[in-house]
């Protein structure tokens, strides 16, 4: 008889779910107690926050979805067991060092950052085996997927970098790479494919969709890295109509769909709003000499990849339990949670540069963060560890 411990690690997505929930939360409350002034971290505010929520929270979660799921994509046995749960006791024993060290020491800090580059490593080398031993006879959609992977050990390692030897000048190549090339490019390959697919939509895609994105994805990291914004201005503009146009291809229903559906719709859509609202940000700058504070930059981490990573994340966390694929009202409500979040971040964001004095703008967007990772923890941790024993 299955012990309920063998069933909270019998499938790759379980345990590194949780570790990610666990550290949405952790991590966004140490910031945010850290950005009011309430103790200072031994590291850079802004460098914990991107780095925590890029390799300790989004890094958790796509490393569960994609051994879970890279394997079906390739047509390929299973990871082992062995395997994958020594990958997450390291990115445990990381994230846990990593918090010390923010209270104690850099040097603990790094200390954390080169075991979780470690099992990155190791959970890219995993991802490159199953690409090779692949029977499936396309896999030019795993094939992106990998190439957003390894731009995570780059923006990794510049990371580190950065923080070991000072070169702090690294850091917003780093954050860049990571969050454009990495995050969100990964984001947006696993959705481009599996997406259509869930939504029955037989509609023919431009073959060169996903090799023009990644083009422009790589002008987007040069041009804001080397601060040029008129060009990065034109590039927003140019992935805004790219990605729209396409998606309405796509023929998807949205409204007609039902909402573990209708909330994977949404996170593609804000992908081309967030670049279009990005581009006004930016002329805002160029010609108003006014800044928006990071506001496109969180309409695509919040609208768009936390938006998308909760939706597959349910339908994985039901589908895998054996569970039908369906969100209730309670789900449903989360879902829409989570556009209320990109809502309050984005006044903050116009806080700062209309000078409203609404500071506490920045106290709502990251309790309303938090309160969503507890909700949904709440709701599927149970589901995660015990199987539907309900």
């Amino acid at each position: 008889m299955t012990t309920k411990q063998n069933y909270f690690l019998s499938q790759p997505h379980q345990p590194f779910f949780l570790l990610g929930i666990a550290n949405a939360i952790v991590m966004m409350l140490l910031f945010a107690l850290s950005y009011k002034g309430i103790f200072t971290l031994s590291i850079d505010t802004t460098a914990f926050h991107v780095y925590s929520l890029a390799y300790l929270v989004f890094s958790n979660v796509f490393t569960g979805f994609l051994f879970t799921t890279f394997p079906r994509f390739n047509q390929t046995e299973v990871i082992e067991k062995r395997y994958y749960t020594n990958i997450f006791y390291t990115n445990l024993a990381g994230s846990v060092l990593f918090v010390l060290g923010a209270f104690t020491t850099p040097l603990l800090s790094v200390a954390s950052m080169l075991i979780l580059f470690i099992a990155e490593i190791f959970t890219v080398m995993q991802l490159q085996k199953i690409f090779n031993n692949g029977r499936t006879p396309d896999k030019t959609d795993s094939l992106w997927i990998l190439v957003a992977n390894y731009f995570g050990i780059v923006g990794h390692l510049l990371f580190i970098a950065a923080t070991l030897f000072g070169f702090y000048m690294l850091i917003p190549t780093a954050v860049n790479i990571t969050f454009y090339l990495y995050l969100i490019f990964l984001a947006f390959s696993v959705g481009q494919r599996m997406i259509p697919f869930f939504s029955h939509s037989w509609a023919e895609k431009n073959p060169n969709f996903i090799k023009i994105t990644f083009g422009l994805f790589i002008l987007k990291t040069l041009f804001t890295s080397a601060d040029i914004k008129l060009a990065e201005l034109l590039v927003d503009l140019l992935l805004a109509f790219f990605m729209l146009r396409e998606f309405l291809r796509w023929d998807l229903h949205p409204l007609q769909s039902p909402s573990i559906l209708w909330v994977l719709h949404l996170a593609l859509f804000w992908l081309p709003t967030a670049f279009g609202l990005s581009a006004v940000s930016l002329a805002a700058a160029l010609f108003l000499d006014t800044s928006f504070y990071f506001l496109n930059i969180h309409l695509l981490a919040i609208g768009f990849l936390t938006t998308v990573l909760i939706g597959f994340g349910t339908r994985v966390t039901l589908g895998h339990a054996g569970m039908p694929p369906q969100a209730d009202n309670f789900v449903t409500g989360l879902f829409i949670w989570i556009q209320a979040i990109v809502l309050f971040r984005s006044l903050f964001s116009l806080n700062i540069a209309f000078g409203w004095e609404a500071n506490f703008l920045f106290d709502i967007s990251f309790t309303a963060w938090i309160l969503l990772f507890l909700l949904w923890g709440g709701r599927y941790a149970k589901i995660l560890i015990f199987a539907n024993d309900q």
